[in-house]
């Protein structure tokens, strides 16, 4: 039986480009060798697609050092990549892409276009659920219409609005009381995400998270646990049990360097929960998932507020970390699927959405 060409995508011009390379090792090296040829293809910060032979390199960075520059081709007969070195050139096609991106550019649609011009099965949400998944206003808005689901409120912004700060500031105080959170509707591992106890700290968490996106939203602050949800699968999605997140104790929020800097830190995939919360969970997962047209896999992630236990929609990613201490892959793995079956499982599903 020959091997399957699986080219797995990293880096990427996005906020979470070092999660990204972090995820992809992870990936990589639960690729088995027996069943798999894999090709490495990393995209810089600054655009650059480079090609790199060893796993190893993208933990020290000297993938970056590449001379092989890589163009993936939208011409169907190539279904796969240019690599140039030099002067000569040659075409590598492959069977798969693992885009094992994180943000924008990669997670939000545009690579996804690019694989389904070019005609590659890849790994993961299709273009529209990706677009609407990044775009937290979007998905606010789509689980708004879906009914009985109970979500943060929120306001949004877009960037130029700021120049007139203080109404903008008037704006919140009308809707919200002290603390909100503050964030970029286009940004994930909660880069760019703050929390505000007045009006000094809000102006400020507005002008960082526009520095990450041209639109912003301020949500009332939900009090309670952070829980999250692992969702595979294609027109019958399964929902894996529930995660807690447990912050250092002196983080605010879980915020970027809670999730991958402070090994004080951890998650939970078997919390004690108040009962019927773990069902509701994994009930509401599920649908939003089918009503943002997921397809592949997703982590949904929640609130349970402290006293009245409700069930809180926070946000859904497309395609969540998966480093070593992420929490999808931990979610399954406590379900009896270790790593390396689960990229098995999400390799099968672009061929089985391909087709």
């Amino acid at each position: 039986m020959s091997k399957i060409k699986a080219a797995v995508l990293f880096g990427g011009q996005s906020s979470e480009h070092e999660v990204s390379c972090m995820s992809a090792v992870t990936v990589i090296k639960n690729m088995d060798a027996g069943k798999y040829d894999v090709v490495i293809v990393g995209i810089t910060k600054d655009g650059r697609w480079l090609k790199t032979d060893s796993v190893d390199d993208i933990g020290s960075g000297r993938w970056k050092e590449s001379d092989t520059t890589v163009i993936l081709s939208p011409d169907r007969r190539h279904r796969g990549f240019v690599a140039m070195r030099g002067e000569s050139f040659e075409c590598i096609s492959v069977d798969v892409v693992f885009p094992v991106l994180h943000g924008l550019y990669g997670e939000d649609g545009t690579v996804q276009g690019l694989l389904e011009l070019a005609g590659i099965p890849y790994v993961g949400c299709g273009v529209v659920a990706s677009a609407v998944s990044m775009d937290k206003l979007f998905t606010k808005i789509i689980v708004d219409s879906i009914g009985g689901i109970r979500q943060a409120k929120y306001i949004s912004f877009r960037r130029y609005e700021l120049k007139d700060m203080e109404a903008c500031v008037e704006k919140v105080e009308r809707v919200h009381k002290y603390p909100v959170f503050i964030k970029p509707v286009n940004a994930g591992s909660s880069r760019g995400v703050s929390r505000a106890e007045n009006r000094a700290e809000l102006e400020k968490g507005l002008l960082l998270a526009a520095e990450h996106d041209e639109k912003i939203l301020v949500e009332e602050t939900i009090t309670g646990r952070e829980v999250e949800c692992a969702v595979f699968g294609g027109a019958k999605p399964e929902a894996s049990g529930v995660g807690e997140v447990l912050a250092a104790g002196d983080a605010a929020f879980y915020d970027y360097d809670a999730k991958y800097n402070n090994s004080d830190s951890r998650t939970d995939v078997s919390p004690e929960l108040p009962e019927g919360c773990e069902d509701e969970i994994r009930r509401i997962a599920v649908a939003v998932f089918k009503a943002v047209d997921g397809f592949g896999l997703a982590r949904v992630d929640f609130f349970i507020e402290n006293g009245t236990n409700q069930v809180v929609f926070n946000e859904l990613n497309t395609m969540p970390g998966f480093t070593s201490i992420s929490m999808y892959p931990m979610l399954w793995e406590a379900k009896g699927t270790d790593k390396g079956t689960l990229v098995d499982k999400l390799v099968q599903s672009a061929f089985d959405r391909h087709k």
